[in-house]
């Protein structure tokens, strides 16, 4: 697990390089308020918008996550604590106001892209009234 890339994985890196190139800026892995250990991927700080690209596996994706056979007792404890980790950090944010966007590995990262776009616009209009 240790090998794994917990950031700037490949889908990340694409949906950032478009949000760049559409000239929004953002920050990278900043942490979650009120949880250590815990981060963002993607933050637009002052829209208070919070993006996670979460992989298949590791997040329990319905389209395509899997079970390993080998030690699955093991394996579906920590996936189902990751699932939870999830919504309970999701909870959170959305507690001290925050828009929270999930997306994952396998969406198209230029409509994800538009998403965030879309989310990161609106929450700047609705923070200026």
């Amino acid at each position: 697990m240790s090998r794994q890339a917990s950031r700037d994985t490949t889908p990340e890196v694409a949906v950032r390089r478009l949000l760049h190139r559409e000239g929004h800026r953002y920050r990278l892995h900043r942490p979650v308020p009120g949880m250590p250990r815990r981060s963002i991927d993607i933050a637009f700080p002052g829209a208070r918008v919070a993006v996670f690209l979460d992989g298949c596996f590791w997040h329990g994706c319905p389209q395509h996550a899997t079970s390993p056979k080998a030690n699955a007792e093991w394996w579906r404890q920590k996936l189902d604590r990751n699932m939870a980790r999830d919504k309970e950090t999701t909870e959170q944010l959305v507690g001290a106001g925050w828009t929270v966007l999930r997306f994952w590995e396998h969406e198209d990262p230029p409509t994800v892209a538009a998403d965030i776009a879309a989310a990161v616009t609106a929450a700047r209009a609705s923070r200026r009234r």
